[in-house]
């Protein structure tokens, strides 16, 4: 990647995000956080710079920096996803981590955080923007929609779907073949041996629904 990056975001995964830019010689130019309290202090060394909706800013973007969403809540990067396309018509890069393993025939969308020691396997498929804690394991024929979060250690076994907006805690196994509805959540430790429909949320070994 030739260009700087600025990230937008100085929360939650921002922190991993620099860490993931650096390991792979990215210059960070800094950061955007819509929290002002936040503005002018440091991470690692790379300011906070100003606010995500600076016009100054962005007109960086796409002339002479990448840009990287490192938000947590899903709504509120889907909103500085839409807002990027819609002002500076670009998409999000990725960001993965070096020790991180993807087959050479998974397919992988934009701005996707990728951490440390993720794997990745045959003719899976990754959406746009999901964040894929460490160590997670996405087997192979595996397809994840967009804005899909897998937290630290978990496995998604072969042929199982994981559809937009969803959401695996940490620890989680989810057995072949199952689907994940959309924005359905998933509770940490959780062993799902069957389908989760939209919206709903399971927890447990069996992961049963949580009313």
């Amino acid at each position: 990647m030739e260009k700087p990056v600025i990230i937008f975001g100085a929360k939650g995964i921002a922190h991993p995000a620099l860490e993931i830019f650096n390991s792979n010689n990215v210059v960070v130019f800094g950061f955007l956080e819509e929290d002002e309290k936040l503005h002018g202090t440091e991470i690692n060394t790379v300011s906070v710079l100003g606010n995500t909706e600076d016009d100054g800013f962005l007109k960086l973007i796409g002339q002479k920096a990448e840009a990287f969403v490192a938000v947590d809540d899903t709504k509120y990067r889907k909103f500085l996803v839409e807002m990027l396309h819609d002002r500076r018509k670009v998409q999000p890069v990725n960001a993965i981590h070096q020790t991180a393993y993807i087959s050479s025939d998974a397919t992988i969308g934009h701005g996707n955080f990728i951490n440390a020691k993720v794997n990745i396997g045959t003719a899976a498929t990754i959406g746009s923007h999901c964040i894929l804690h460490s160590g997670a394991i996405i087997d192979h024929h595996a397809k994840l929609g967009d804005f899909v979060q897998v937290g630290a250690g978990s496995v998604i076994n072969a042929d199982v779907t994981v559809e937009e907006g969803a959401f695996i805690g940490s620890g989680v196994t989810i057995i072949s073949g199952v689907t994940i509805g959309k924005n359905a959540r998933v509770g940490a430790g959780s062993v799902v041996i069957s389908t989760v429909g939209n919206g709903e949320t399971v927890f447990g070994n069996p992961a049963a629904k949580v009313k």
